[in-house]
């Protein structure tokens, strides 16, 4: 999505950064800038620094960097332009969208509209209120949510014509549909709805449940794949609980819309919920954001058992780590809210059985262990589980299979499966320093029109340590993190101008002091070629000597 640039800046110019970030993590004053433990990588102590003169952050540990919307986009897994819409609307700043552009936004437009259609008809509503109170649904919990009601398709098509949105738009949108003898009607009719969203609060689809006994209907629908919606990339409520699940290191992860309402309700505010679907390696992305442990609290019918072992044997196969509550058949986490069983769900939020042991003895449940071939059979089953992952949890394992299927350790033969790439963040290794050089990079950082000036002077040759660096500035890649990092650093100077050129000639004397060495070193080199060279640098150190900049040239080349 393009955003005009003019309205970026109008939306730069009112963040500040001690602000956007202090929203997320405590900040604790150190000197000028501001630490705190960073968010994208474990670490004891704060290595994660922010610069309110300069508007930027640094991690020293894992080397992220940034202003504050790359903070949002890293932190909440947002693209540009969503870290954007959030910020804009975090600070009421109104953003332009380009000509191209003006249909995404028109689309987003449709959406919020006909979600507070929805919502207004639910205040006009005694059937549908009263099931939402019924449930146990607080009315701070309905306007938290923006939960609504769709009334007969009719009126829904009324309202969509009324306010212009036209049958292309509709279909395109997934809010109208159109049934095999072409009629068309309005997706969502007499049903509850649950507005979602993406993870940075952007309003895609729908959610909606019957609460009459209609016969022939789909208790529950969700919107269609769309160019904006896939039910299998999005988690219900993620928008409203990745705060606390950042905060707590902790997704709680249901099966129902209304069992993530009612648990935000009584606190668990890390609760999210599948859309109709399993939980597929398309979630992961979101998962990973902030490495959370992940609970999955699954209903205890036959569905829902077979839900959980299939996401936890994804899940555990991509080396994340997490446990399974299965609660007992007929009973949901909505239920217990409504009955005040909040303890009750924090004591089995908190004994979860985790991902491998609930996977293997699922898979061990499946066959009578007292037949010796249907035991053999297990045996292979969970062989072929274990073979999915790391080498060192199957050692770790191969002893609690032993165990629970009463086998001699010997008997179980691993083969080591590929692993999927580690996920988490590497932490580069921190070289020596030249303080000299990252001092000329800082400098040039601080005041860009010298790079003219020195151009032709040096080239990333002339630095020792930080070629890199100096090469990043010379392009203009001022956001790179490395960048990032200098020109954060208190302990890093920016030269005055006189002491700039100083320092510049003293890097020049000593490249061409070791260019001398070299070419002395030179056995392929005849004694003219070495004498002509010798001289031209030597007459270099001479002018140099002298307080004069010197076009850089390679004698080597």
């Amino acid at each position: 999505m393009s955003i005009e640039q003019a309205s970026i800046e109008t939306l730069k110019n009112r963040l500040d950064i001690i602000d956007v970030v202090g929203r997320y993590l405590e900040l604790r004053k150190a000197g000028a800038n501001f630490k705190a433990n960073c968010p994208f990588h474990d670490e004891n102590s704060p290595s994660f620094v922010v610069s309110p003169s300069k508007q930027i952050y640094h991690c020293f540990g894992c080397g992220v960097g940034g202003d504050s919307i790359k903070f949002v986009m890293e932190y909440e897994n947002l693209n540009y332009p969503e870290a954007l819409e959030k910020l804009a609307s975090e600070y009421n700043v109104q953003l332009q969208y380009t000509q191209g552009d003006r249909d995404n936004y028109h689309d987003k437009k449709i959406l919020e509209n006909y979600n507070l259609f929805f919502r207004k008809q639910l205040t006009q509503n005694p059937e549908a209120l009263a099931y939402f109170h019924g449930r146990g649904v607080y009315d701070s919990s309905i306007e938290k949510f923006e939960l609504g009601y769709a009334p007969h398709s009719q009126e829904s098509l009324k309202y969509l014509n009324q306010s212009g949105v036209g049958m292309k738009e509709g279909l395109s949108l997934g809010i109208i549909a159109k049934s095999d003898d072409a009629r068309v009607y309005a997706r969502f009719s007499k049903r509850i709805t649950f507005p979602v969203f993406t993870a940075g609060g952007k309003l895609v689809g729908f959610g909606g449940r019957i609460i009459d006994n209609r016969e022939n209907v789909g208790k529950y629908i969700n919107s269609p794949t769309t160019k904006i919606f896939d039910k299998s990339t999005l988690l219900y409520g993620y928008h409203k609980a990745k705060t606390t699940i950042m905060k707590k290191g902790e997704i709680i992860i249901v099966e129902g819309n209304l069992d993530v309402v009612m648990l935000h309700q009584a606190g668990f505010t890390n609760a999210v919920a599948t859309l109709g679907t399993a939980l597929t390696d398309k979630h992961v992305p979101l998962l990973k954001r902030g490495e959370p442990r992940i609970i999955l609290a699954y209903d205890g019918d036959s569905a829902g058992v077979a839900a959980a072992f299939k996401a936890a044997s994804m899940l555990s196969h991509r080396g994340m780590h997490g446990g399974v509550v299965i609660f007992a058949e007929g009973v949901d986490p909505a239920d217990m809210v409504k009955e005040g069983k909040e303890n009750d769900l924090k004591a089995l939020f908190s004994k979860t059985k985790g991902f491998i042991e609930f996977c293997l003895e699922h898979i061990i449940a499946q066959y009578d262990t007292h037949n010796p071939v249907q035991k053999e059979v297990a045996l292979k089953e969970a062989v072929k589980y274990l073979n999915t992952l790391s080498p060192m949890l199957q050692d770790e394992y191969k002893g609690y299979l032993s165990a629970i299927l009463s086998v001699q350790e010997r008997h179980i033969r691993i083969q080591q499966a590929p692993q999927p790439q580690a996920t988490s963040i590497q932490e580069p290794r921190r070289g020596n320093e030249d303080i000299a050089e990252l001092s000329i990079i800082k400098t040039l950082l601080a005041n860009p029109n010298m790079i003219d000036r020195i151009l032709n002077v040096i080239s990333s040759d002339i630095f020792q340590t930080h070629r890199q660096e100096l090469d990043l500035v010379i392009g203009n890649e001022v956001e790179h993190p490395l960048l990032i990092g200098i020109d954060i650093r208190d302990d890093i100077m920016i030269y005055e101008d006189e002491d700039f050129t100083k320092q510049i000639i003293f890097l020049l004397r000593r490249y061409y002091n070791n260019e001398l060495k070299k070419i002395n070193a030179m056995m392929h080199l005849n004694l003219s070629e070495k004498s002509f060279i010798i001289r031209k640098i030597r007459e270099v150190l001479n002018r140099l000597q002298r307080g004069e900049l010197v076009p850089y040239e390679s004698f080597l080349a």
